[in-house]
C-alpha cells in the first residue's frame, strides 16, 4: 500500500536559501533561492527596494538648495574665454594651479557664488513668472526675500539675503523698496525694476533685471541687456575701467524707444555705475562706469564685479528723491562716542544681524526694532552707517536696469549669475 504525505512533513524537503546580490544601483537585495532547482531551472525571486525620490523645487520656492544639491557642488556659471593678450590663460597649469588653490580656501570658494548664484536663478524664475499689476510692492519683495531666505537656509551672518529687494519703478532707476505702511500696487503701465542680492559666507550674488507688461518700452530694455551684456564681454583681467564705459555707452545709445508716436533717444545713466563686490561688502571700492573715462584702474584677477547698466528715456542723470529705505554701515566706520542709547543699543543690533550687509527698514522690522528712525538718524550723521535714498530721473522718463555678477578666474571669466532668462 503507497501511503500519501503531506509535503511540509517530507523530511528531504530543503528550505529556501536567502543570498545577498548588489542590484544595478550598488545597492544590496535580498534574493531567494531554491534550493532544489538546478541549472537554468534555478529560480529567483528578487525583493526590490523603493527607490528614493529625488527632490524637486516647490512653487513657490521653498525647498533648500541642499536638498536638491546633496553633494553640495553647485552648477557653474556661463564661461567666457578672456581676449586677446589674456588668452593664454586658459590653458596655463600655472594658473589651473592657483584656481585649485583659490577654490579650495574656504573664503573664496567658488562653491559658496554659485550657491548664491542659484538660489538667485531658482527666486527670480518664479519672481518673473508671477509678477503681475495687481500686486502690491509689499508682496512682491516679500515673496522674493521668503524664497531666498529658504533656499539659501538663512542662518545669522553665514548665508542670508545679500541687501534688500530693490522694486523701483518707471523714473526712479535704483534703491527703492517699501517701508513698513507703504500701499504701493504694481500698474499695467510700469517698468519694473527688480533688483536683490544673495549671499553665503560673506560672497554677494548680484542680479537685476527689469520687467514691463505692455510692448512700448520693449527697446528700452532691450538696449539695457544689450548694453549690460556688453560690459560682461569687454571685461576682463587688466582691462581698464575708464575703457569699459565707452563699449557700454556705445552700445546702450545705439538704441531708440517710439512713444505715442514719438522717438525718444536712450541715454545712458551717467552718475551710476556697477562696482567690484568685496567679502560682506556690496560696494568693494573699483566703479564700472557707463561712460568714457580717464580711470586708469584695471580689473584684477580673482576679482567679483557687478556689471549694471542702466538706461532713460529722460535726461540720463539721477537724483536723490523720495523717502529713504536703505542703509548699510560703513566697512571702515569711526569709532566715536554715542550720546544717544538708543543709537548704542541700535548700533549692537545691525552689527550683529547685518554687519557690513545692506539693510533697509523693514528687516530692522523683522529684528525686533521699534522707535529706531531717530537713533538711524544719528548713526547716519555721525558717519558710521550710510543712507542710500531711492534715485530717480525726471519725471515722466522710463528707466531699465540689466546685472549681473561675474568672477575673474585665473584661467576664465565665469558669468556666475547667468541664466536661462537673461
Amino acid at each position: 500500500m503507497t501511503v500519501a504525505t503531506d509535503p511540509k512533513d517530507d523530511p528531504n524537503k530543503k528550505e529556501p536559501l536567502q543570498i545577498i546580490e548588489d542590484d544595478e544601483d550598488g545597492e544590496e537585495d535580498a534574493v531567494d533561492v531554491d534550493a532544489s532547482a538546478t541549472g537554468d531551472a534555478k529560480k529567483k525571486k528578487k525583493k526590490k527596494k523603493p527607490k528614493k525620490k529625488k527632490a524637486t523645487q516647490s512653487d513657490p520656492p521653498r525647498v533648500a538648495l541642499s536638498k536638491l544639491f546633496p553633494n553640495h557642488v553647485f552648477p557653474e556659471g556661463e564661461l567666457q574665454p578672456y581676449k586677446d593678450d589674456n588668452a593664454w590663460r586658459t590653458t596655463s597649469e600655472e594658473k589651473r594651479y592657483l584656481e585649485k588653490l583659490a577654490n579650495e580656501d574656504p573664503q573664496t570658494t567658488y562653491q559658496n557664488i554659485r550657491r548664491a548664484a542659484e538660489v538667485h536663478r531658482q527666486v527670480r524664475a518664479h519672481a518673473r513668472r508671477t509678477i503681475k499689476p495687481g500686486m502690491s510692492m509689499m508682496e512682491i519683495v516679500e515673496n522674493i526675500e521668503n524664497g531666498t531666505r529658504a533656499l539659501v537656509e538663512e542662518n545669522g551672518l553665514d548665508s542670508g539675503v545679500g541687501f534688500p529687494t530693490g522694486v523701483s519703478r518707471n523714473n526712479c532707476a535704483a534703491h527703492y523698496t517699501p517701508n513698513a505702511g507703504d500701499t504701493t500696487v504694481l500698474q499695467q503701465g510700469d517698468v519694473l525694476k527688480v533688483d536683490f542680492g544673495v549671499h553665503v559666507k560673506g560672497r554677494i550674488l548680484d542680479s537685476a533685471f527689469t520687467l514691463t507688461f505692455d510692448h512700448t518700452y520693449d527697446k528700452l530694455l532691450e538696449a539695457v541687456k544689450d548694453a549690460t551684456n556688453t560690459g560682461v564681454r569687454e571685461a576682463g583681467i587688466d582691462v581698464r575701467l575708464g575703457e569699459l564705459g565707452g563699449y557700454i555707452q556705445e552700445t546702450m545709445e545705439a538704441y531708440e524707444v517710439e512713444v505715442n508716436g514719438k522717438v525718444l533717444p536712450v541715454k545712458t545713466i551717467q552718475n551710476l555705475s556697477g562696482h567690484s563686490i568685496g567679502l560682506y561688502n556690496i560696494h568693494g571700492g573699483k566703479s564700472v562706469m557707463q561712460i568714457p573715462n580717464d580711470d586708469p584702474t584695471k580689473m584684477e584677477e580673482g576679482e567679483y564685479f557687478a556689471i549694471e547698466t542702466f538706461g532713460s528715456t529722460g535726461r540720463g542723470r539721477v537724483v536723490d528723491s523720495g523717502e529713504c529705505s536703505h542703509y548699510a554701515k560703513i566697512v571702515d566706520a569711526p569709532r566715536v562716542p554715542l550720546r544717544l542709547t538708543s543709537a548704542k543699543s541700535l548700533l549692537k543690533s545691525i552689527d550683529k544681524n547685518f554687519g557690513t550687509l545692506p539693510f533697509c527698514r523693514r528687516y530692522l522690522d523683522r529684528a525686533g526694532e521699534q522707535k529706531y528712525l531717530l537713533a538711524l538718524n544719528h548713526l547716519v550723521q555721525q558717519g558710521i552707517v550710510q543712507d542710500y535714498p531711492p534715485l530717480c530721473d525726471q519725471l515722466g522718463s522710463m528707466t531699465a536696469q540689466f546685472e549681473h555678477t561675474i568672477l575673474l578666474r585665473p584661467t576664465v571669466k565665469e558669468v556666475v549669475s547667468r541664466g536661462d532668462d537673461y
